[in-house]
């Protein structure tokens, strides 16, 4: 995903404030139902993926959700658990999840902000892209686990294989 110019940076008084301007830059359906909670809709390269920001003000942090949808049925739970281990060792931020109530997939992303009193949009922009990348990244992983039957090395081996040149 191209990096969007870093916006000048404007004073916020809130939090989801730049959560609100940083989604807006993308030009994406977003949702923002109270103080705490922002839902956006973002097309990917497999699929349209489930942003979330959330604040907490107790842990004076900002967490992001990206959720895909590809439900895991309970007899491949155990082989997507082996990948979301192997897959998360080749992260350096965030990590992926199973989302147990509604059995997605889903990568997390927490940012803390203690003193400051909101993010910059070039933090909120870097977590976003973090967390896209990461989901096109290791989404065919998934997909090779949930509905091609193979195992978590074999879907991790393919995911990460890396092509040169052109055919």
């Amino acid at each position: 995903m191209p990096t969007m110019h870093r916006a000048f940076e404007m004073p916020e008084h809130h939090p989801m404030d730049v959560v609100e301007r940083a989604v807006g830059l993308y030009e994406w359906q977003a949702e923002r139902n109270c103080d705490t909670e922002i839902a956006a809709q973002v097309p990917g390269k497999w699929c349209d993926y489930s942003l979330y920001f959330t604040w907490s003000e107790s842990a004076e942090a900002m967490q992001l959700t990206c959720a895909f949808d590809m439900r895991i049925q309970p007899a491949k739970r155990q082989a997507v658990h082996e990948l979301l281990m192997l897959a998360n060792e080749n992260l350096w931020l965030g990590h992926f999840t199973i989302w147990i109530d509604e059995g997605l997939p889903m990568f997390r992303h927490a940012l803390p902000l203690r003193g400051a009193k909101v993010p910059t949009i070039g933090q909120i922009q870097d977590m976003v892209e973090t967390a896209l990348y990461e989901c096109e990244r290791f989404y065919p992983a998934f997909q090779f686990v949930i509905w091609g039957g193979r195992s978590a090395k074999e879907a991790m081996d393919a995911a990460l294989l890396e092509t040169v040149g052109e055919a």
